[in-house]
């Protein structure tokens, strides 16, 4: 029915939006699809490879020094965008694209090579991660600020939309590949590939990529002049506190990546879905019969690829504030879910419940910085995204390292156990190789158990899945805090969205 106001358009189909798109959308789709390729290949592993025992062909890192690794790549990789989405902007998108590639190349070769180095492996695993950090950084503005230049009102919502569902078609891909590159422990080749994915990322880009407009006049800053105009965007209180609440969600959000694998690995019993998945492809199965921990995580990735579009044009009925807070509720109770359960099918339904939140909150945020940026700083305003990711993704890591250890480490419960249940020599239970842990608990064991339910003892006795519940926590408060938000600005009148100032 017409609603009288001529105002008011009604939106076209899915398959009309997406053909008012121009070529250049679906190339910067391409770029990103690989560029994520790259990335979750690496980035599916690197927690197992990091804390893994150096007889496993691991790093030998603990769960603090891993925390602390991802606190510094959160770091460099959120908030380079605020100041290289400026530079994009002036000095061009193709040259940022060409450094991007450069840089995470050599920061995944460094991944490969960290053991052999002549440097402690923290430091050289913090160099790598450090120079990935900074290529992604320098990547992700030209990409969404071409796809921010080419978006209106009428079509913003299904072009983000399907944006994060390309960036998902990578990242869906890549665990599987991972899986199956590294088989049980073979990390490297992991790396090597992401490295060669990247480098072809240099063809489309030169011969099929074409540079957004750029105002010839438009004066050149410099980094302090970038800088200094970031601030004072940031002035805006109303868009400042909606950055932070969302901070706390940011929080949670990333430790299904970062932490779960290691949850998983340690504590989720998948025996019954590797039976299934060994009859696809063995690569994706543990010799334990167990599915490896990446396959698991990446049923957010499937969920994405096969909902990301119809949810896209579902929550573009609703207010966006409505959506994002829908959201994020649904990914509080599939994240919470996935932590408290140890069966694999289980965390499994709970990683697709949390799929389904994140489809309904994540894309939204980025299609309110690009609708409301100026046309000029298109590249500039889509860096502002990174503010939450910022201080979520790095403060999470910071605190969950420290925090996983003392809540969740099966190592250290199965060392406390020995010692405080079964009163075996502190020095004797220190001297045990990690490897041989379990094996070592399960012998001392009465009626001598398997690993397997040795695993249980540990997990009936300290609860591991405590440390989700206060990960959950903070992702609680943060919604609440923007259930509040909401309120207050359709009480006062505020708008909800950042409106940059003319």
């Amino acid at each position: 029915m017409a609603t009288g106001n001529p105002a008011v358009k009604e939106k076209k189909g899915v398959i009309a939006q997406l053909g008012s798109l121009t070529p250049n959308f679906w190339v910067v789709n391409w770029l990103e699809a690989n560029e994520r390729l790259a990335f979750f290949g690496a980035r599916a592993i690197l927690p197992l490879y990091m804390v893994y025992a150096i007889a496993e062909s691991g790093l030998g890192l603990s769960f603090t020094e891993k925390g602390v690794i991802y606190f510094v790549w959160a770091l460099v990789q959120t908030l380079i965008p605020m100041v290289s989405g400026g530079f994009t902007d002036q000095y061009g998108y193709k040259k940022s694209l060409y450094v991007a590639y450069t840089i995470n190349i050599a920061g995944y070769l460094m991944f490969a090579i960290a053991p052999s180095l002549p440097i402690p492996t923290f430091w050289a695993t913090l160099m790598a991660a450090c120079l990935v950090g900074l290529g992604t950084a320098i990547f992700k503005p030209p990409v969404q600020g071409t796809i921010a230049k080419m978006t209106t009102t009428e079509n913003s919502s299904v072009a983000w939309g399907f944006f994060y569902w390309m960036v998902n078609v990578g990242g869906f891909l890549a665990p599987m590949a991972a899986a199956m590159l590294r088989g049980e422990t073979n990390w490297s080749l992991v790396f090597y590939a992401a490295a060669g994915v990247t480098a072809f990322n240099f063809i489309p880009t030169l011969f099929f990529y074409r540079e957004p407009d750029i105002d010839p006049n438009k004066p050149r800053r410099t980094v302090g002049e970038t800088f200094l105009e970031t601030i004072t965007t940031l002035k805006d209180k109303n868009f400042l506190i909606f950055l932070l609440i969302f901070s706390g969600f940011w929080f949670m959000f990333m430790q299904l990546w970062d932490l779960l694998p290691n949850f998983i690995d340690e504590w989720v019993d998948s025996r019954s879905m590797g039976a299934l998945l060994s009859n696809i492809s063995e690569g994706w199965v543990l010799e334990s019969g167990m599915v490896k921990p990446e396959m698991l995580i990446n049923i957010d990735a499937a969920a994405i690829i096969l909902f990301m579009i119809p949810i896209a044009w579902l929550t573009g009925k609703f207010h966006p504030m409505v959506a994002l807070i829908g959201g994020m509720v649904i990914s509080l109770v599939g994240f919470f879910g996935a932590g408290f359960f140890n069966t694999g099918w289980m965390v499994a339904l709970f990683i697709f419940i949390f799929a389904l939140g994140e489809m309904a909150c994540s894309p939204k945020f980025s299609e309110y910085i690009g609708l409301t940026a100026p046309p000029d700083k298109k590249a500039l305003y889509m860096g502002y995204s990174n503010i939450p990711f910022a201080i979520g993704w790095s403060l999470g890591n910071l605190l969950s390292g420290p925090m996983y250890e003392s809540l969740g480490s099966q190592a250290n419960f199965a060392r406390r156990y020995m010692i405080e249940e079964l009163g075996l020599a502190r020095d004797m239970v220190e001297s045990i190789e990690p490897t041989n842990l379990m094996t070592t608990l399960a012998s001392h064991l009465p009626g001598n158990p398997t690993v397997l339910e040795a695993t249980n003892v540990l997990w009936n006795q300290y609860n591991p899945w405590l440390v989700w519940s206060v990960l959950t926590g903070i992702g609680f408060l943060s919604t609440a805090g923007m259930v509040l938000y909401y309120i207050k600005t359709r009480k006062t009148g505020i708008s909800s969205v950042h409106q940059p100032q003319s």
